[in-house]
């Protein structure tokens, strides 16, 4: 099934995912500066509460997801790419983006792949690309924060893929093109998600697949 609607785009948030987004965003400026940064926040959510954050002080952000607010088109150093990953990032430039965010997204994506290879592709040799996905471990927190407890939307979690321990991601990430010894791939949040720093090697460097 096609994804419709973005992250928060037809509800709030709810506290849990207000605290989810805040961890997320500590382990992002723990890992990378945005500021002077080209920077792409791959499904960012309706509101791109994260990016908002960082907007002012990084060079250029391109926000990406199926649908965005209104307001995010109007800001200055900000470009908008509205549709599906990783099909919306077809027109974007190789090698454009400094920093790379993919939070909470990989288990979304049928093809990921698909998506991992694009963020090799747009990233610049140098360049870092930060990953957050849900582990084996937070499926069943996950689930019994959606589906018994109802603190949580149950669409998000319906609308899960799979899932990935360290072992299940850093596979994925090398064969895009990430060079193991430019991989970070560890876990976070209480157990119950992954998060991963890829730097792509220097000039000259291999492609992912594509």
């Amino acid at each position: 099934m096609t994804r419709l609607e973005s992250f928060g785009q037809t509800w709030e948030p709810t506290l849990v995912d207000r605290f989810g987004v805040a961890l997320s965003a500590r382990a992002v400026h723990r890992h990378a500066s945005p500021s002077g940064q080209r920077v792409a926040d791959l499904g960012c959510g309706y509101q791109a509460t994260l990016a908002r954050t960082f907007a002012g002080d990084a060079r250029q952000v391109t926000l990406v997801d199926v649908s965005l607010a209104d307001d995010l088109k109007r800001l200055e150093n900000v470009t908008v790419i509205e549709g599906q990953l990783p099909e919306a990032l077809a027109g974007v430039d190789t090698a454009s983006f400094d920093l790379v965010l993919c939070l909470s997204v990989l288990e979304h994506v049928w093809e990921p792949d698909r998506l991992l290879g694009e963020i090799h592709r747009i990233l610049v040799p140098g360049g870092t690309a930060l990953l957050n996905v849900p582990t084996w471990l937070g499926k069943w927190f996950l689930e019994l924060a959606a589906f018994r407890l109802g603190v949580s939307p149950a669409e998000e979690m319906d609308d899960h893929k799979r899932y990935y321990d360290p072992r299940d991601l850093w596979p994925l990430l090398v064969a895009a093109g990430f060079k193991p010894s430019a991989v970070q791939c560890r876990r976070h949040k209480f157990g119950l998600n992954t998060f991963a720093v890829c730097r792509k090697s220097g000039a000259g460097a291999e492609h992912g697949r594509r």
